[in-house]
Parts: C-alpha cells; structure tokens; sequence
C-alpha cells in the first residue's frame, strides 16, 4: 500500500509521499503535436508533463502554459472538482509509482478541500478518484511509460486542519507537539481563491469560527492585471503573474513597468479585508492561544496582514514553502490512519483506533476530535 497526501489548488497541485514533493500549476491544455522539441535549459520531470487519461492526451502545467493552444485555468470550485480533479489527481498520483511501475499498487489518498464547500463535495471527491485508473505518460522524445493506478481509500479533510496537523505530527504521523495540542488555536489559512478562517480547541473542531470567504490572491492579481490591461493594452493571465507580483516588475512588448505600489495597496486592502472578517468571526473567541498563518497567499500577505491582528501568531519558516503546509499534514494523517495497515494482525490495535473515524459521514466535520487524535 502506498499513501499520498494530494492538494488541488486553484493556483497549484501539491503532492507528496512524505519523501518527495511534486508541485505545479492547477493548468491542462490539449496536447497538440510538436514538431521539434528543444530544450537548453534545465530540465526538470515537471517542465514536460504530457499524460493521456481516458483515451484524452494533455500537456499538464507548465507544458501546457508554454504549448497548449486551448488551455484550461478555472476559479471556478464546480469545475475544478468535475473538470480538473480526476486529471490532476491522476497525473500527480501516477508520478509517485516507482520504476515506471505497472504494477497495481493500492494507494490510499488524503486530500483537503476549503471549508465552505466541504460538505457537499466530499463525497464526489471519492467517488471521482476511488477505484481503477490506467494513465500513461509520453515524454519528449516519444517514449510512453502507461501506469495501472489504484485508489484503494480517499479520506477528506478540511483543507486548513492539515498545516495543524503538520505541526502536531511527526513523519510517523505520531502526536509530538503537546503544548500546540493542548491549546485553542486559529487557522487563516490564504490560498488563490479563498481564505479558509478555522480553530481548534485543544483539536476539537469548531465550526462557529471556521469559514470561507472568496477572497484570496488571485482578487489582487485580477486588480493588478486590469490595471496592467489600462497602461499597457494587454490582458495577462492571472497564472502568469505569480513572479511579476513577487518582484513588483513585468516586461511587456519588449518594455519594462513597475507596479509595486500598486501591489503594495492592493494587498494592503486584503489584507484588511482578511482581518476585518477574522475581528467579526473571531469575535467572541478572545481566548485563542496562537493563530497560525499558512497558505500560498501567506508568503505575499503575511507583512500586511501581521499589523493587523491582535493575538500571538506563529513566525512563518522563511525556510518552508507555505503551499505544502497542508498536503504535509495530509500525509502525516495518512500514516496516522493506515501507516501500519500493511503489517496484518500487528496493526489491529492500530486498525481498530482508525475505524472510529468515518470514512464518508462528515457532516458535523470532527474527525480530529481530541480523543481520536491522543489515542495512538
């Protein structure tokens, strides 16, 4: 058995086993042929990712930004979970099968989705990944490498209570930080569309200060591109200004323009956002201990967002990259669940404790309730 932990992100999917991460843009395009295949620079396993699924060939990524002549780019959370999640889920999943390996090994997948749409699409989330897949994977010289995929279980999460459950646990997916279990805490966890508002109360879930608000950094990118698209005459794509907006400058038509005041105010105003609707939310929950800031859109947000809330947040690692906080904790809470299911009869203690949590019934969403999560 083999267990991932896989995010479908607006902005990026993120994988990893525990051991090796994989990381791309949330993009597919149709795979159109191409007549002469260069690459000088450095090449990575991820620059070309081109995989046929269902009889359908794509270019996944980067590949397909560069390539693709229709591409597919959505923020839209109806067609990310029909269009997006079985091709990206798949492809990503498939990478992490050794040796090229057609060999049927059962995978067990922990994924997240935002809190305000995990009731109603939890259960579609499985029933699009469970069960048999076969993907196969061309590279630029020709060769096809096809994989027999099988996802044995999906268990889904709140997408937030994974950067939690990546700082309780260990790679074993063993409770290690009592003080952080032991207290109440806030997640503001800032993705590309949504921001996700969470607490846990000595890691009892608390629904009356969790939500989702549609507002993320791809609202400061739309602002920026449109003011881009009024200086300059040209409408770019929100998923190619991850770098112009981290270094405030982007060259168009052969000119060079800088926007980092425009940056700077725009994320000043959500970051004013973010915490007008953490001071409504959090209103009556003044005794949080720590809050905890995580998230792709944390890295741009954070120097803003830090002034204005009032509590003891946690320093983000300048060292970690914040998009992987979550499918971290979804791995640890992988091994939690199953790490030990492939050794028989020695893991029925084990086994035993993880039948108490449900595979599909979540609407009250407590699967990390303090006794499920201090019983190990």
């Amino acid at each position: 058995m083999q267990i991932l932990g896989i995010d479908i992100g607006f902005g990026f999917t993120k994988a990893t086993d525990g051991k090796d991460t994989v990381v791309f843009k949330s993009l597919f395009g149709d795979a159109d042929e191409i007549q002469f295949w260069a690459d000088f620079g450095e090449n990575s396993h991820l620059s070309h990712i081109h995989v046929s699924v269902d009889g359908k060939s794509y270019f996944i990524g980067d590949l397909a930004e560069q390539q693709s002549s229709v591409l597919n780019f959505t923020l839209d959370q109806e067609r990310l979970i029909t269009d997006f999640v079985r091709i990206l889920a798949l492809t990503v999943a498939g990478m992490f099968l050794k040796n090229g390996g057609t060999i049927n090994v059962p995978i067990n997948v922990v994924s997240g989705l935002p809190i305000g749409y995990f009731k109603q699409n939890y259960e579609r989330f499985n029933e699009i990944l469970t069960g048999h897949h076969s993907i196969t994977y061309h590279s630029y010289n020709g060769q096809k490498t096809t994989k027999e995929i099988y996802i044995n279980k999906v268990r889904m999460l709140p997408q937030p209570l994974g950067t939690v459950l990546n700082l309780l646990m260990d790679e074993k997916g063993k409770i290690i930080n009592e003080e952080l279990a032991n207290q109440k805490i806030g997640v503001i966890d800032i993705g590309f569309r949504t921001t996700d508002f969470t607490i846990l109360d000595h890691l009892r879930y608390i629904d009356r200060g969790s939500r989702t608000i549609d507002t993320g950094i791809s609202k400061g990118f739309s602002v920026i591109a449109n003011k881009l698209r009024e200086k300059c005459g040209v409408s770019v794509e929100l998923y190619r200004l991850y770098k112009a907006a981290e270094s405030g400058s982007i060259k168009m038509r052969g000119h060079g323009f800088t926007f980092t005041k425009i940056r700077d105010q725009v994320y000043s105003q959500l970051a004013g956002t973010i915490a007008n609707d953490i001071d409504r939310l959090w209103s009556d929950d003044w005794d949080i201990d720590t809050i905890i800031l995580t998230g792709g859109g944390c890295r741009e947000l954070a120097q803003y967002l830090r002034p204005l809330i009032n509590g003891n947040i946690t320093p983000i690692d300048p060292a970690s990259d914040p998009r992987l906080n979550n499918v971290k904790g979804y791995i640890k809470y992988g091994k939690y669940i199953w790490g030990d299911t492939a050794s028989g009869a020695a893991s029925s203690k084990m086994q035993a404790q993880s039948d108490t949590l449900p595979e599909t019934d979540q609407e009250d969403i407590e699967q990390i309730s303090e006794q499920e999560l201090s019983e190990i």
